[in-house]
């Protein structure tokens, strides 16, 4: 498929100028014209571009792209090494950062609540006057552990959590990098459990106010988006897709 039938596509669907961000979104790095297998990754570290390009990537979707507002758009040191990868081997970079999040069918966040069997209800977690997560509730009250079972079966992950309750139906999901904004808006929305990725000092506020918190990793909880995004691709446009796992750990 043409490079810019698949790139029309993923701007449309994820809405790529919907939302301001400081990643620059969208096509990265133009490769070959032709497309015959996308690589769906969650960074773009030089470790993971290696990796895309093992797997005989013509084109990368990440996450986390190279390009980010306030960065020093000089082309040496690392950003070389990692754009050679990409010239040398004539590979098209494309990246979705909010607009992955946020997206309401194959988002970061949907997705979590998908895999928990939440139903979504209401926006959650805004930069500027756009959501970026969600709320979701599940039909009956769940058993907290059992969640945070799922969480980290769904995820490959091994998450950090503080109960209050020991049942929860409200949940307030923010992948990546949630704060104590998040948390603050989560208890105003009246949520029973907020689940995050990095790990912040929440314990007091979340003792004081009884929410359950989860920190399932930055890394993991970035995943669903990107697997989910492949699957349309693959279905929609009928290109050959694979995610290539590169945890960090964190």
């Amino acid at each position: 498929m043409e490079l810019n039938k698949v790139v029309k596509f993923l701007d449309d669907y994820l809405d790529i100028k919907g939302i301001e961000d400081y990643s620059f979104n969208g096509l990265q790095f133009e490769g070959k014209k032709e497309v015959d297998r996308i690589v769906f990754m969650v960074d773009s570290g030089l470790s993971s571009l290696k990796l895309a390009v093992e797997n005989k990537a013509d084109m990368i979707v990440v996450h986390h792209g190279l390009f980010w507002k306030g960065m020093n758009p000089s082309v040496v040191s690392v950003l070389k090494n990692k754009l050679e990868v990409l010239f040398k081997n004539n590979v098209s970079l494309y990246a979705a950062h909010l607009p992955l999040d946020r997206h309401r069918e194959v988002g970061n966040n949907a997705e979590i609540l998908k895999m928990l069997g939440a139903r979504i209800k209401e926006e959650f977690v805004f930069s500027g006057d756009k959501n970026i997560g969600w709320i979701g509730e599940f039909e009956k009250k769940r058993d907290f552990r059992g969640v945070v079972k799922d969480i980290d079966g769904f995820l490959n992950t091994k998450s950090v959590f503080i109960e209050n309750k020991r049942k929860v139906k409200r949940i307030g999901v923010c992948s990546g990098g949630g704060n104590f904004k998040d948390l603050l808006e989560a208890i105003d929305k009246k949520v029973d459990l907020f689940v995050t990725g990095d790990r912040f000092d929440a314990y007091h506020l979340s003792k004081d106010y009884g929410i359950n918190v989860v920190f399932a990793g930055h890394y993991a909880t970035e995943t669903t988006g990107i697997k989910a995004l492949s699957r349309v691709v693959e279905e929609r446009l009928g290109v050959k897709v694979v995610f290539v796992d590169n945890p960090t750990g964190l």
